[in-house]
């Protein structure tokens, strides 16, 4: 969601400026990572990080910097949430269930799943293969993704989509949704017999040796994590929707991560075929596959997790064998796991890696700036009200020359939709934005300044025109 939130910063104004055919290997030495890290640390001022680094069938190295909020040093061992990362994990609880004969990718989805229903004709054409390279036609804007949240089972889950609709047919158009993998989850259940924690555990996890890992269900929560407000990391629980889902419930470790990087190099264990791999990471539309999409220049297999107090992203390059996570447990206006893992990327191509800037603490400035310029018009417009007023007395369009101090308060009463709006419809919440408090109280400011502005403006005219 951050990602969209620093979109919608510059709208508003608001930010400152396979592993069998691998080429050589890159001189990638732990102590190169951990010189890397530290200067990723350093630009960022991220509160921690752990990151993993994988070359065929070995970790190369494993480690974390840092301190989570109870002060504990971050470590290769440090729980953290992961969140759509899970979508390539499910995909392959999935895809372990098609090649045993259970489940269908092209069977319609009511097929194998009875209980799936909606109030569209169109969804009963939604496949397997529709979910989980997100073209079903599902939306954040035609289901109640509320009651999604408020679900406590993978049942009640899919319960709540029986009044939803569909934006587009299935197949003809992409929009990410995390309903897809939830749905795909609740499959998972039916065809196994096994909740979805419990299936993943022993079928994917358990024998790729990722002994810390499981759903936010199953395992004991994380350590709170951090949000930056204007410079400061405060420590916040995470705002968890839909516990245990498929679409970005996994808690895990980067030690573990670096099991799952490997078995998806096609190396270490094999938990599908060497076709359900390449099926999985081949993109269909807009360069994304089965919870895998594709760098824009094709080089990396890549998926991010954003939360509202951890990140993470994983990458894997087939060309080198090569595969990266990077995890933080912090958010702000800026994800800043990603560009961690592109430099690490570089760096295994051996090529200088460009280190993340201080983009956060930058658009962090440049809101503060605007805080205090608001407060500051603020003051004036109340200041200059009865001079203001005692100029337009006699003007019949006073009242239109209202209308520009009101424009931040209709930005603000609205703010949820035009993020969602920017954001292509994802569903957005007031309590979402206080997870990233310098832009929601940028708007809120300018807001309160201008109804303040205005309110005396209003109050001095009609004292100028009764000849008070």
């Amino acid at each position: 969601m951050h990602r969209v939130l620093i979109t919608a910063a510059i709208v508003f104004g608001l930010v400152a400026p396979s592993s069998a055919n691998a080429a050589p290997e890159p001189a990638l030495t732990p102590a190169a990572i951990d010189a890397y890290l530290d200067e990723a640390m350093e630009s960022t001022g991220l509160p921690g990080v752990s990151l993993v680094v994988t070359h065929g069938d070995t970790v190369v190295h494993a480690t974390g910097a840092g301190r989570d909020s109870r002060g504990e040093p971050m470590a290769a061992d440090s729980p953290m949430r992961v969140a759509s990362l899970s979508k390539s994990m499910t995909a392959t609880a999935v895809m372990t269930l098609v090649e045993d004969g259970r489940l269908a990718l092209d069977r319609p989805v009511v097929e194998q799943l009875p209980e799936f229903r909606m109030d569209d004709a169109r969804a009963n054409r939604i496949t397997v293969r529709h979910l989980l390279n997100q073209t079903s036609g599902l939306s954040d804007r035609t289901v109640d993704i509320g009651a999604t949240d408020k679900a406590r089972t993978l049942t009640d889950n899919v319960a709540t989509l029986r009044s939803g609709t569909l934006a587009a047919e299935p197949g003809t158009r992409w929009a990410y949704c995390n309903v897809n993998y939830d749905i795909a989850a609740r499959l998972v259940e039916v065809a196994s017999g096994r909740s979805f924690g419990d299936y993943l555990r022993e079928r994917v996890f358990g024998p790729l040796g990722m002994t810390a890992s499981g759903t936010d269900a199953d395992l004991p929560a994380p350590p709170n994590g951090f949000t930056s407000v204007f410079g400061q990391w405060v420590a916040r629980p995470e705002l968890v929707g839909f516990p245990g889902g498929g679409a970005g419930s996994v808690i895990t470790t980067a030690a573990d991560m670096g099991r799952w990087l490997i078995a998806n190099t096609g190396n270490g264990p094999h938990l599908v075929s060497a076709q359900g791999l390449t099926t999985m990471q081949t993109p269909v539309l807009h360069r994304y596959g089965m919870g895998w999409g594709t760098e824009e220049d094709g080089d990396l297999l890549v998926h991010s997790g954003n939360l509202f107090t951890y990140n993470a992203a994983q990458a894997i390059d087939p060309k080198t064998g090569y595969g990266f996570a990077v995890m933080t447990n912090s958010t702000g206006l800026a994800d800043d796991t990603y560009p961690i893992m592109l430099g690490l990327a570089a760096m295994s191509r051996g090529e200088t890696p460009e280190v993340p800037g201080a983009t956060r603490q930058w658009s962090e400035v440049a809101l503060a700036a605007i805080v205090v310029a608001a407060l500051g018009l603020g003051g004036l417009g109340v200041f200059r009200a009865r001079r203001w007023a005692s100029a337009r007395r006699g003007t019949w369009w006073t009242g239109a020359r209202l209308l520009p101090a009101l424009v931040p308060v209709l930005l603000f009463a609205g703010f949820p939709a035009v993020i969602s709006i920017i954001m292509g419809g994802r569903a957005v919440t007031w309590t979402q934005l206080t997870y990233y408090a310098p832009l929601l109280i940028t708007v809120g400011v300018a807001a309160a300044a201008g109804l303040a502005t205005t309110a005396t403006r209003v109050y001095r005219l009609r004292s100028v025109r009764s000849g008070e």
